[in-house]
């Protein structure tokens, strides 16, 4: 266990000290603008440190727990031939997790002036909940994921229509904040949990000979809080009216951050673990052996969830919103380059990317590698962040990233093999993860507010995750478009090859 900790740690020390390091050099560069206090210096250096640890720690207890659990309950209920039983649980866990997800808590405390954080969080986890059960529905009767993915993105853009008709106003503001709650929906509590609740039921339901039934649960599980956040918009009357959260950082605060932190990542793990210990009396019975493995695997992830999310909270989104602020003097495509690159190097440290590729690469059989992967989810979300700063600058609306950026992917879907089309779906709701919401969206908001007031904050910076969880589709995408093209070109040549060949050379059998 101690040489896989070690591991874990130097894993997550290369994905967290490239961002650590630009934070840290703009505060020295005099073209950045950027200064520090010395305490801010010291907390965000803590706060990296903790950072590493407390992600080694949840990588580690992903493996030995989340991901064994997702996969004993998914084949477990469905051999037992219940399949009721396994619809009904899938809901009802995909609600109660979704609700305690600490990504979407980040969200709702920032947006709590515009909608009630209860209204917002129950809202977004029967989104999630229906979608999970319309999940495994695609595998039992053999949908592909490009079918349902188009016909749920064709509603979603047609009531993005009915509520620019019925209630422009409220709407308009509604938009980048239910766009941006399909990619907070998938933390790290919910990622590893359903991707390996998919592997378990595609092992059992699903066509053996089909790699892509295994994945997809995540990219739909995206499209209910979406749906629903709009429905809210639809129905609300009047002007939205947002208040910019405190971004201060004040030390006095820790405790009872460590507190809230506590109390939500046990309520958000509690759910799970329950479920689990039932059904593994009822219809599992794994070996003691497994049981003990997969408790202790809890305690790292419980453990490495709390000094994960109270270090990005208490280091990492006050100097978000601070940078962003103080960039907005400097040179307007100097900061969209800055943005870049911040983008690029921030995804390596999301927790659940690395449940990803790692899942990745085994179900595809090192087909595709935990190399490319990165390297297409890291200028995915590099290219987003850059967007992102550029309609800052110009106050439209996200709709004009979102619409030709969803034709796109979904066009690429039916020429891409699907794999890569279920992979590049699920990826963009992994890459919006906890640094994300609580380092980038701050960032942003910070960019919005020191440039345009904070009464724009809502309409021009939110959409921000939307656009993380977007780019990563078409980066995903095109490398599948790519392999599918030099296949195509290889066997041209090789035919070419042979047609071209003397007659002379070739031997004919009798």
């Amino acid at each position: 266990m101690l040489k896989a900790l070690l591991k874990k740690l130097s894993e997550a020390t290369v994905s967290v000290l490239p961002v650590t390091a630009i934070v840290l050099l703009l505060n020295f560069m005099p073209f950045a603008s950027v200064s520090f206090t010395g305490t801010e210096t010291a907390v965000f250096v803590c706060s990296a440190a903790l950072l590493i640890f407390g992600m080694a720690l949840f990588n580690l207890g992903a493996d030995i727990a989340m991901t064994p659990m997702g996969e004993q309950i998914g084949s477990g209920l469905s051999k037992s031939g219940k399949f009721k039983t396994l619809l009904l649980i899938c809901f009802v866990m995909g609600v109660f997790i979704t609700i305690a997800e600490p990504d979407l808590s980040v969200l709702a405390l920032q947006v709590k002036g515009v909608i009630p954080s209860k209204a917002l969080t129950i809202a977004i986890g029967m989104g999630v909940g229906i979608f999970l059960v319309l999940s495994i529905l695609k595998i039992v009767f053999r949908i592909t994921l490009a079918q349902m993915l188009t016909f749920f993105y064709l509603i979603l853009f047609a009531l993005v229509g009915l509520g620019l008709t019925v209630s422009p106003e409220s709407f308009e503001s509604f938009l980048p904040l239910a766009f941006d709650s399909g990619g907070v929906t998938t933390g790290p509590i919910t990622v590893p949990f359903i991707m390996a609740l998919g592997v378990g039921v595609s092992a059992t339901l699903g066509d053996k000979r089909d790699r892509e039934s295994s994945f997809g649960f995540i990219a739909l599980c995206s499209i209910g809080p979406i749906l629903a956040v709009m429905l809210l918009g639809v129905f609300s009357k009047g002007t939205v009216d947002y208040t910019l959260p405190d971004y201060g950082m004040d030390l006095g605060h820790v405790p009872s951050t460590l507190l809230h932190t506590l109390k939500s990542v046990a309520i958000a793990l509690g759910p799970i673990v329950v479920f689990f210990f039932i059904l593994q009396a009822i219809f599992m019975r794994s070996s003691r052996r497994k049981v003990k493995q997969i408790v202790v695997g809890i305690f790292y992830t419980f453990f490495g969830l709390v000094i994960f999310l109270s270090a990005v909270e208490i280091g990492f989104m006050p100097i978000g919103f601070k940078m962003g602020a103080q960039l907005s003097t400097i040179n307007r495509w100097a900061m969209v380059a800055i943005a870049f690159v911040l983008g690029f190097t921030v995804v390596l440290a999301e927790p659940a990317i690395h449940v990803l590729k790692k899942q990745v690469e085994t179900v595809t059989g090192g087909a595709i590698s935990k190399r490319s992967m990165l390297i297409a989810l890291s200028v995915g979300v590099g290219l987003s962040i850059g967007l992102s700063v550029i309609r800052v600058f110009y106050g439209f609306s996200v709709l004009y990233y979102l619409i030709p950026g969803y034709i796109l992917s979904l066009g690429l879907s039916f020429f891409v093999p699907k794999i890569y089309t279920a992979i590049a779906f699920d990826s963009g709701g992994v890459a919006s993860g906890p640094l994300t919401s609580t380092f980038i969206l701050p960032f942003i908001v910070g960019v919005c507010a020191a440039m345009s007031g904070p009464a724009s904050v809502l309409t021009d910076a939110f959409g921000l995750v939307a656009m993380v969880a977007m780019t990563p589709l078409i980066t995903i995408q095109t490398l599948g478009f790519k392999a599918v093209v030099t296949k195509h070109v290889k066997e041209k040549i090789a035919m070419k090859r042979i047609l071209d060949a003397d007659d002379e050379q070739i031997i004919k059998f009798m």
